[in-house]
């Protein structure tokens, strides 16, 4: 099984991005699937999470401007995400758990908010 994350860049303050992250190989009944991001000299923290029926959270610092969803049909994830700012500046990791429990993590995509 494998996480293919897409859609970091470069973007100025302000702009938009929008990431997804697909699953492939056999996996089965994917419960949460989420966001999560690191900045240099951080520990990695949850960005936004979304369930297979919908239930959505997010970190305080995202939610207004990120916006979590999922194609169930297609194990993916996508992160909308706007108003950025230069904070908002890491590498983005996405996740899958299955109802069992078993974790998937992506191999991180770089974003970066800079004028």
């Amino acid at each position: 099984v494998q996480l293919q994350a897409f859609g970091g860049g470069l973007v100025q303050p302000g702009g938009s991005l929008r990431l997804s992250c697909a699953a492939s190989g056999s996996i089965y009944s994917i419960n949460v699937m989420g966001w999560y991001r690191q900045a240099p000299g951080k520990q990695r923290e949850l960005v936004a999470v979304v369930t297979r029926g919908g239930s959505t959270n997010y970190a305080a610092s995202v939610r207004g401007r990120f916006t979590i969803s999922r194609d169930n049909a297609k194990n993916t994830v996508y992160l909308q995400m706007d108003s950025l700012k230069p904070e908002d500046t890491a590498v983005y990791y996405c996740k899958q758990v299955t109802y069992g429990g078993t974790a998937y993590w992506g191999q991180g995509t770089q974003v970066t908010v800079s004028s």
